[in-house]
Protein backbone atom coordinates (compact mmCIF):
# COMPACT_ATOMS: atom_id res chain seq x y z
CA UNK A 1 0.00 0.00 0.00
CA UNK A 2 1.23 3.52 -0.82
CA UNK A 3 2.18 5.42 1.99
CA UNK A 4 0.33 8.56 3.21
CA UNK A 5 0.48 11.34 0.61
CA UNK A 6 3.02 9.92 -1.55
CA UNK A 7 0.02 9.66 -4.55
CA UNK A 8 0.06 12.94 -5.93
CA UNK A 9 -2.92 14.53 -7.66
CA UNK A 10 -1.70 17.68 -8.71
CA UNK A 11 -3.72 20.79 -9.92
CA UNK A 12 -2.90 24.20 -11.77
CA UNK A 13 -3.00 26.68 -9.40
CA UNK A 14 -2.99 24.20 -6.52
CA UNK A 15 -1.58 24.93 -2.71
CA UNK A 16 0.60 21.54 -1.07
CA UNK A 17 2.34 20.95 2.39
CA UNK A 18 5.41 19.13 0.64
CA UNK A 19 7.80 17.97 3.47
CA UNK A 20 10.28 14.81 3.87
CA UNK A 21 12.88 13.56 6.48
CA UNK A 22 16.01 11.92 6.69
CA UNK A 23 16.84 8.55 5.84
CA UNK A 24 16.23 6.65 9.30
CA UNK A 25 15.14 9.98 10.50
CA UNK A 26 18.95 11.41 10.46
CA UNK A 27 20.08 14.87 10.15
CA UNK A 28 19.80 16.53 7.14
CA UNK A 29 21.36 19.60 8.53
CA UNK A 30 24.13 19.50 10.41
CA UNK A 31 25.46 23.08 11.19
CA UNK A 32 24.61 26.78 10.43
CA UNK A 33 26.37 26.33 6.89
CA UNK A 34 23.90 23.31 5.67
CA UNK A 35 20.88 25.49 6.88
CA UNK A 36 22.37 28.47 4.76
CA UNK A 37 23.24 26.27 1.81
CA UNK A 38 19.71 25.52 1.66
CA UNK A 39 17.78 29.00 1.85
CA UNK A 40 20.11 29.98 -0.57
CA UNK A 41 19.48 27.16 -2.97
CA UNK A 42 15.86 27.80 -2.31
CA UNK A 43 16.46 31.51 -3.22
CA UNK A 44 18.39 31.00 -6.40
CA UNK A 45 14.88 29.13 -7.84
CA UNK A 46 12.53 31.66 -6.63
CA UNK A 47 13.74 35.12 -7.57
CA UNK A 48 14.07 36.43 -10.64
CA UNK A 49 16.92 35.74 -12.36
CA UNK A 50 18.27 39.48 -12.79
CA UNK A 51 17.91 39.95 -9.24
CA UNK A 52 19.53 36.58 -8.45
CA UNK A 53 22.53 37.78 -10.15
CA UNK A 54 22.82 40.77 -7.82
CA UNK A 55 22.00 39.01 -4.60
CA UNK A 56 24.37 36.31 -4.68
CA UNK A 57 26.11 34.56 -1.08
CA UNK A 58 29.63 34.51 -1.47
CA UNK A 59 30.70 31.43 -2.69
CA UNK A 60 30.86 28.40 -0.38
CA UNK A 61 34.19 26.33 -0.46
CA UNK A 62 34.12 23.20 1.90
CA UNK A 63 36.50 20.28 0.99
CA UNK A 64 35.41 19.58 -2.56
CA UNK A 65 32.53 21.89 -2.63
CA UNK A 66 33.80 24.75 -5.43
CA UNK A 67 30.37 26.16 -5.57
CA UNK A 68 26.27 25.95 -5.41
CA UNK A 69 24.33 25.72 -8.59
CA UNK A 70 23.76 28.11 -10.62
CA UNK A 71 19.76 27.93 -10.65
CA UNK A 72 19.88 31.16 -13.11
CA UNK A 73 18.74 29.47 -16.46
CA UNK A 74 16.92 26.89 -14.50
CA UNK A 75 15.14 29.58 -12.25
CA UNK A 76 10.82 28.69 -11.44
CA UNK A 77 9.70 32.36 -9.63
CA UNK A 78 7.13 32.22 -12.36
CA UNK A 79 5.87 29.17 -11.68
CA UNK A 80 6.33 28.93 -7.67
CA UNK A 81 5.41 30.42 -4.41
CA UNK A 82 6.95 29.83 -1.26
CA UNK A 83 3.98 30.71 1.13
CA UNK A 84 5.64 29.37 4.25
CA UNK A 85 8.69 27.20 5.42
CA UNK A 86 10.39 25.71 8.13
CA UNK A 87 13.90 23.75 7.98
CA UNK A 88 14.53 21.19 11.25
CA UNK A 89 17.69 19.40 12.30
CA UNK A 90 16.02 16.52 10.57
CA UNK A 91 13.38 17.44 8.24
CA UNK A 92 11.38 20.07 6.13
CA UNK A 93 8.21 21.51 5.55
CA UNK A 94 7.35 24.25 2.76
CA UNK A 95 4.10 25.08 1.80
CA UNK A 96 3.51 25.94 -2.18
CA UNK A 97 1.84 27.60 -4.63
CA UNK A 98 2.15 26.26 -8.02
CA UNK A 99 1.07 27.56 -11.16
CA UNK A 100 1.06 24.36 -13.59
CA UNK A 101 0.23 20.55 -12.76
CA UNK A 102 4.10 20.06 -13.03
CA UNK A 103 6.05 23.04 -11.33
CA UNK A 104 5.96 21.43 -7.76
CA UNK A 105 7.33 18.28 -9.31
CA UNK A 106 10.09 19.74 -11.29
CA UNK A 107 11.06 22.44 -8.20
CA UNK A 108 11.31 19.71 -5.83
CA UNK A 109 13.67 17.71 -7.56
CA UNK A 110 16.48 20.32 -8.61
CA UNK A 111 15.98 21.48 -5.06
CA UNK A 112 16.35 18.03 -3.25
CA UNK A 113 18.94 17.09 -6.27
CA UNK A 114 21.07 20.05 -5.91
CA UNK A 115 21.41 20.10 -1.48
CA UNK A 116 22.06 16.52 -1.60
CA UNK A 117 25.16 16.64 -4.00
CA UNK A 118 26.24 19.83 -1.97
CA UNK A 119 25.77 17.73 1.27
CA UNK A 120 27.04 14.72 0.12
CA UNK A 121 30.53 16.10 -0.74
CA UNK A 122 30.55 18.18 2.21
CA UNK A 123 30.15 15.50 4.43
CA UNK A 124 31.76 13.05 2.39
CA UNK A 125 29.07 10.56 2.24
CA UNK A 126 27.37 8.73 -0.52
CA UNK A 127 23.85 7.79 -1.19
CA UNK A 128 20.21 8.92 -0.68
CA UNK A 129 19.81 11.66 1.90
CA UNK A 130 16.35 11.75 2.59
CA UNK A 131 13.60 8.91 3.27
CA UNK A 132 12.30 7.98 0.31
CA UNK A 133 10.16 10.54 -2.25
CA UNK A 134 9.28 13.71 -0.68
CA UNK A 135 5.55 14.01 0.84
CA UNK A 136 2.99 16.22 -1.14
CA UNK A 137 -0.54 16.90 0.46
CA UNK A 138 -3.05 18.96 -1.51
CA UNK A 139 -4.52 22.28 0.95
CA UNK A 140 -7.90 22.66 -0.31
CA UNK A 141 -9.31 24.69 2.72
CA UNK A 142 -8.60 27.98 3.83
CA UNK A 143 -8.89 26.72 7.23
CA UNK A 144 -6.39 24.28 6.70
CA UNK A 145 -3.66 26.44 5.23
CA UNK A 146 -3.82 28.76 8.28
CA UNK A 147 -3.57 26.01 10.31
CA UNK A 148 -0.76 24.54 8.60
CA UNK A 149 1.37 27.56 8.39
CA UNK A 150 0.62 27.78 12.66
CA UNK A 151 1.83 23.91 12.97
CA UNK A 152 4.73 24.56 10.58
CA UNK A 153 5.92 28.11 12.29
CA UNK A 154 5.48 26.45 15.84
CA UNK A 155 7.94 23.54 14.84
CA UNK A 156 11.26 25.09 16.37
CA UNK A 157 9.72 25.52 19.93
CA UNK A 158 11.29 22.05 20.85
CA UNK A 159 14.32 23.68 20.10
CA UNK A 160 13.90 26.45 22.50
CA UNK A 161 13.43 27.50 26.05
CA UNK A 162 12.72 31.11 25.56
CA UNK A 163 10.32 32.20 23.43
CA UNK A 164 12.01 35.59 22.68
CA UNK A 165 14.61 33.10 20.91
CA UNK A 166 12.11 31.00 18.91
CA UNK A 167 10.68 34.26 17.61
CA UNK A 168 14.53 35.03 15.95
CA UNK A 169 14.75 31.25 14.82
CA UNK A 170 16.29 32.36 11.31
CA UNK A 171 14.95 29.17 9.43
CA UNK A 172 11.50 29.29 9.23
CA UNK A 173 9.24 31.93 7.36
CA UNK A 174 7.85 33.02 10.94
CA UNK A 175 9.98 36.29 10.74
CA UNK A 176 8.63 37.20 7.39
CA UNK A 177 5.33 36.79 9.04
CA UNK A 178 6.26 39.08 12.15
CA UNK A 179 7.48 41.54 9.57
CA UNK A 180 10.96 41.48 11.03
CA UNK A 181 12.71 39.91 7.89
CA UNK A 182 11.31 40.84 3.86
CA UNK A 183 12.45 38.11 1.62
CA UNK A 184 11.72 38.55 -2.13
CA UNK A 185 11.18 34.74 -2.21
CA UNK A 186 8.89 34.02 0.64
CA UNK A 187 4.95 35.51 0.11
CA UNK A 188 3.14 35.57 3.55
CA UNK A 189 0.66 37.96 2.41
CA UNK A 190 -1.28 34.87 1.12
CA UNK A 191 -1.77 33.30 4.60
CA UNK A 192 -2.06 36.87 6.16
CA UNK A 193 -4.42 38.18 4.16
CA UNK A 194 -6.86 34.84 5.11
CA UNK A 195 -6.03 35.42 8.60
CA UNK A 196 -7.45 38.95 8.29
CA UNK A 197 -10.54 37.87 6.73
CA UNK A 198 -11.07 34.43 8.81
CA UNK A 199 -9.31 35.18 12.22
CA UNK A 200 -13.35 35.19 13.56
CA UNK A 201 -13.65 32.04 13.13
CA UNK A 202 -10.58 30.88 14.51
CA UNK A 203 -11.60 31.33 18.42
CA UNK A 204 -12.67 34.52 19.10
CA UNK A 205 -10.56 37.91 20.01
CA UNK A 206 -7.28 35.98 21.64
CA UNK A 207 -6.20 35.57 18.22
CA UNK A 208 -6.00 39.04 17.77
CA UNK A 209 -2.18 38.66 15.39
CA UNK A 210 -0.83 36.00 13.57
CA UNK A 211 2.10 36.13 16.05
CA UNK A 212 -0.75 35.46 18.86
CA UNK A 213 -2.13 32.54 16.34
CA UNK A 214 1.16 31.16 16.33
CA UNK A 215 2.11 31.47 19.65
CA UNK A 216 -0.71 29.87 21.48
CA UNK A 217 0.03 26.62 19.47
CA UNK A 218 -1.73 23.41 20.99
CA UNK A 219 -0.15 20.23 19.51
CA UNK A 220 -3.33 18.54 19.98
CA UNK A 221 -5.88 20.66 18.78
CA UNK A 222 -3.54 21.25 15.57
CA UNK A 223 -3.48 17.31 14.88
CA UNK A 224 -7.01 16.85 15.22
CA UNK A 225 -7.61 19.73 13.04
CA UNK A 226 -5.02 18.84 10.39
CA UNK A 227 -4.58 15.30 10.65
CA UNK A 228 -3.07 13.48 7.52
CA UNK A 229 -1.62 17.23 6.04
CA UNK A 230 1.05 16.66 9.26
CA UNK A 231 4.54 15.07 9.26
CA UNK A 232 3.62 11.40 10.73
Amino acid sequence: MPCKNTIRNYIEGGIYHVYNRGVEKRQIFMDDQDYTVFLHILKRYLIPPEKSSLQVAPVIQVGPVRRLPDCRQTNLYKEIQLLCYCLMPNHFHLILKQATEKSIIEFIRRLTNSYIKYFNEKHKRVGTLFQGRYKAALVNKESYLLHLSRYIHANPRELFKNIDNFRKYSYSSYLDYLGDRHAQWVHPEEILNYFEKQKGDLGGDEFSSYQNFVETYSEDEEHKILKNLILE
